[in-house]
């Protein structure tokens, strides 16, 4: 099977442009690391009341748990054009067989075939 690189990589890009951008609404970059993002609280400039911070707490904890899935997806994205760059994209890492097209069209980021999924 020959797979349309320029395709999946257009596909992959639009991804990562994607989750940039959710992630930039819970997270910013790591000034000293690029590739990690911090998470961030709501801040709002007035004073808090005491239930407002419980509040302010829970929705921080949420900015994690959003930022560490959408990092992990980035984290997917990138990977696979680095494997399109390589030459080794669409290849399962599990047997090295080639990933169905059908899986690949509906997860670019794919790293197994049907048999191997997760």
């Amino acid at each position: 099977m020959i797979l349309d690189t320029d395709n999946f990589t257009q596909k992959l890009l639009e991804e990562k442009a994607l989750v940039e951008k959710e992630l930039a609404t819970v997270a910013r970059r790591n000034p000293e690391n690029k590739n990690d993002w911090e998470p961030t609280p709501n801040i709002d400039e007035r004073p808090v009341e005491r239930d407002e911070v419980a509040e302010k707490l829970e929705s921080f904890e949420e900015n994690i748990a959003i930022a560490r899935r959408l990092e992990a997806q980035l984290a997917e994205v990138n990977t696979a054009l680095d494997a399109i760059k390589s030459g080794s994209y669409g290849k399962c890492s599990v047997c090295g067989n080639e990933i169905e097209s059908a899986r690949l069209d509906a997860n670019p980021s794919a790293t197994t075939c049907k048999a191997h999924m997760k």
